[in-house]
């Protein structure tokens, strides 16, 4: 990997014939579990030790005990420390949500669990577990109990990670934390008049309105809400009402389908309260539309969307979403069923006819994409094994007495290109803390994860056309939404340059221009307010395409080289024949 500290010159000119995509891949369990590991469940993705590689937030023990994986370049990719970072809960607890974050403001990534009484199911408790880089503090003392589950917000833009949710007496609030550890509830303001909010809910922190200021979307028990930020407070928009005739409303996820550089809210629904009969539904220019997505197998087989009521995972119907093929359009992973039978599959965007109406884009189910896992998988979300840009999948199988997590490493047939943006919190460490990096000891500067920041760039394809896309980071974290901590923006097969790349946050935001594909790119947003002084560094992972270049221009120069040898050797040796012709020529002037 090559780092760059500024971006230079690079061209790279290299026709590539358009060939139909071959999604593939196969199982690398054993190379990025220990066997002892694989009766995890995760729950979250974050760098909690900051050594650039993303590590797994899990739940194992019977859904009492918290503990972090951490990555590692070499196999196994998840390993325990030596010292093993986790919390235990007693036999009466049971985890419900784990959130990432640095909830303190020291820089260092910080965990909070909400955990739920067998004897009171109606709250839930809130706990935060203090983090260095290399120990976790666990406590047995929760913070305050609330109603659900919360979202991880910046509600005062001072980096240091808040809630939001519902307080005990089914009011709206946010807790707001501070350097101290402490928290103080804050009433939303101008919320009396409103419905009270749904359980499980969609809420999301994110960017609705182009404006780079993070808003509220909330699910309520009516309908969705848009609240739009405003510095330190947020103020009703508009209401979206529910798909009609919906019985199940799953958790909505925010999804640039058509790639037109605007988010678009994509809800899956059932229409029976037995979910025989689903879909999936996007809003858009005030009405919802169906992505007419075909859930008939090639056998003629139908299956629906999973929901299970009070369990891990499809308590709620949850989508993953990511660009698993890198051809720009992001995909989705979904749990579908078939006779109450549980299995997770890749539903790739592809354009659509005109059958689809408003939308040029919809999905198509890959029935055969996650062999060899054919059952029981009740659980499949996106993520970068091998830190190369290119999404493999995590994926959590029930075997009706316990969960067992697996891993898919995605093999494309063909070298595709990507862009992959992570946005920090850009806060230090009051005691600049050493850590172990990927080459050695390194000084930590940067801070932690952030929720809300929206990034999108823009492009011009093979073809000439301009392409516009637009993703948010770390949007929604309850109901194991399991966001990866960056967006990763796949090119498809052209290495074009990526012509202007936008990073958002809190009102401000910072443009860069003619990006090298397959960069991975840090940006620290330090001090928010001067976007002209925010940072960004470039990693450059050179592609198979790439080096087959450089390999293909030095065998062709060694072969150049060689022939020019070879004929200037063959002219030397008739030089050579002609001078001694001409020593042996009689010569009739000396007579």
């Amino acid at each position: 990997m090559l780092h760059l500290n500024k971006v230079g010159l690079f061209i790279l000119f290299f026709n590539l014939l358009n060939s139909e995509v071959l999604i593939q891949g196969s199982d690398i369990t054993n190379n990025v579990f220990s066997s002892s590991l694989t009766d995890s469940m995760p729950a979250a993705f974050g760098d909690f030790n900051s050594d650039e590689l993303t590590d797994i937030f899990v739940i194992r023990d019977k859904e009492r005990t918290l503990e972090i994986f951490l990555a590692d370049e070499e196999e196994p990719l998840l390993r325990t420390p030596s010292q093993p970072l986790k919390c235990n809960f007693s036999d009466s607890q049971k985890i419900t949500s784990v959130v990432p974050g640095d909830f303190d403001g020291d820089a260092l990534m910080d965990v909070l669990v909400t955990v739920q009484e067998s004897d009171d199911t109606k709250f839930t408790y809130v706990y935060i577990m203090w983090g260095g880089a290399t120990y976790l503090n666990c406590t047995t003392k929760p913070l305050f109990k609330m109603i659900g589950q919360p979202l991880a917000i910046d509600y005062d833009q001072d980096m240091i990670v808040d809630l939001f949710g519902t307080d005990q007496d089914e009011h709206r609030t946010f807790w707001l934390f501070d350097k101290n550890r402490k928290n103080f509830p804050v009433a939303m303001r101008d919320a009396d008049n409103f419905p009270k909010l749904k359980d499980p809910h969609s809420h999301a922190f994110i960017d609705l309105n182009e404006d780079f200021t993070a808003d509220l979307f909330l699910t309520t028990k009516e309908n969705f809400e848009i609240w739009y930020g405003t510095g330190q407070k947020f103020i009703y928009n508009s209401s979206i009402p529910y798909p009609k005739d919906a019985k199940i409303i799953g958790q909505s996820s925010f999804i640039d389908v058509e790639l037109r550089g605007q988010m678009d809210l994509v809800t899956p629904v059932c229409f029976d309260h037995d979910c025989k009969n689903s879909t999936l539904l996007v809003y858009s220019d005030g009405e919802w539309h169906n992505l007419q997505v075909n859930f008939k197998d090639p056998s003629n087989n139908i299956w629906n969307l999973y929901y299970k009521k009070h369990s891990m995972y499809t308590d709620t119907i949850t989508l993953h979403s990511g660009d698993f093929n890198m051809d720009g359009y992001p995909d989705i992973l979904a749990t579908l069923a078939l006779n109450s039978q549980p299995q997770s599959f890749l539903l790739e965007n592809v354009p659509c006819d005109n059958s689809c109406g408003h939308f040029k884009r919809s999905y198509i189910v890959r029935w055969d994409a996650l062999r060899p896992y054919t059952n029981g998988t009740v659980m499949a979300a996106f993520f970068d094994f091998y830190q190369d840009g290119v999404l493999d999948i995590i994926m959590v199988k029930h075997n009706g007495t316990g969960y067992k997590s697996a891993a898919f490493k995605n093999s494309l047939d063909y070298d595709a290109n990507f862009i992959k943006v992570m946005v920090l919190t850009g806060l230090r460490n009051k005691n600049d803390a050493m850590i172990m990096g990927r080459v050695g000891i390194k000084r930590r500067t940067y801070g932690t994860n952030l929720p809300g920041p929206c990034i999108s760039y823009k492009t011009t394809t093979q073809e000439g056309d301009l392409r516009h896309a637009a993703s948010a980071q770390l949007p929604q974290s309850a109901h194991f939404s399991l966001n990866l901590p960056y967006s990763i923006f796949g090119l498809g097969r052209t290495p074009n340059f990526v012509d202007l790349l936008t990073v958002g946050l809190s009102s401000h935001y910072r443009q860069w221009t003619q990006i090298i594909p397959n960069s991975q790119m840090v940006v620290i947003p330090w001090p928010v307010e001067n976007p002209t002084l925010w940072k960004a560094q470039l990693f450059v992972t050179p592609s198979k395409l790439i080096l087959m270049s450089v390999a293909g221009l030095t065998t062709a120069c060694a072969l150049i080289t060689v022939i020019i040898g070879v004929l200037h050797w063959k002219e030397r040796q008739e030089d050579k024949k002609e001078r001694l012709s001409e020593s042996h020529r009689f010569h009739f002037d000396a007579m």
